[in-house]
């Protein structure tokens, strides 16, 4: 039986609208395919020895309110340089909403405050000085890599960078107001904007993970396939329901 190890930081802090569930359905598409998948909780990071990503097969990280946010980047510091190094030798990594922001420079508040991210990528988040006006809704994108992905977002922050990006937004808002992009891809890092257990009704992108990670560490990405009709018809089913409303 082949194993694979999933490192999945703050999960005690970041499951806003509920992003660990993501990890579940990682959890049982490996098991479905008799892959047995470690998970491995990190929720306190004290001093830089603490954590070594090294043996990470994936890393998820969720996203939270603005203070758990803070809180975790502090403690994130403490392993970036062991973070920035796995995530340049190709590990996949899935990080959502905050967690996809603390990876750039900075993420300015409401009140003009910068506060100060893990500088992994080069990126930054600006939030809305108007706390009421957020970007809140489902979201439809097109993807050359992945096709069609469905989804919900609730953020004020609005990122920008020069990186590929996940996916074209169909409907929605994504990245920011202006562009019409959404998330971010960076060798087998995904981020994107997307709350709540989005795998499950984008089963492929679930499966890319597993294949980087296999790849990776056996150097053999293949994938028996899975039964997806009802993640496929549930996508189907919200896609034509925007789209064609």
């Amino acid at each position: 039986m082949k194993t694979l190890k999933l490192y999945h930081l703050f999960e005690d802090k970041l499951n806003l609208y509920g992003d660990n569930g993501n990890v579940m359905v990682l959890k049982k598409r490996c098991e479905w395919r008799n892959i047995d998948l470690e998970i491995v909780k990190v929720n306190e990071i004290t001093k830089t020895d603490d954590v070594d990503l090294n043996d990470a097969d994936m890393v998820f990280l969720g996203g939270g309110s603005d203070r758990e946010q803070s809180l975790c980047t502090f403690q994130l510091k403490m392993i970036k340089d062991n973070f920035k190094e796995i995530i340049e030798k190709g590990t996949p990594c899935l990080t959502i909403c905050g967690g996809y922001q603390f990876l750039g420079k900075y993420y300015q508040d409401p009140d003009g405050n910068k506060l100060e991210g893990l500088d992994i990528l080069d990126l930054y988040t600006i939030a809305n000085p108007d706390r009421k006006k957020r970007m809140i809704g489902n979201i439809l994108e097109e993807s050359g890599k992945f096709g069609e992905i469905v989804g919900f977002e609730n953020h004020s922050g609005e990122t920008f960078h020069n990186y590929p990006v996940l996916g074209k937004v169909i409907k929605g808002f994504g990245n920011n107001r202006a562009e019409k992009k959404e998330g971010l891809l960076y060798k087998n890092l995904i981020g994107t904007y997307m709350h709540g257990p989005f795998l499950s009704k984008n089963p492929q992108i679930a499966d890319y993970i597993i294949k980087k990670a296999l790849e990776k560490k056996y150097f053999d990405s293949e994938l028996s396939s899975l039964a997806d009709k009802f993640e496929n018809e549930a996508k189907k089913e919200v896609w034509s329901r925007f789209i064609f409303a």
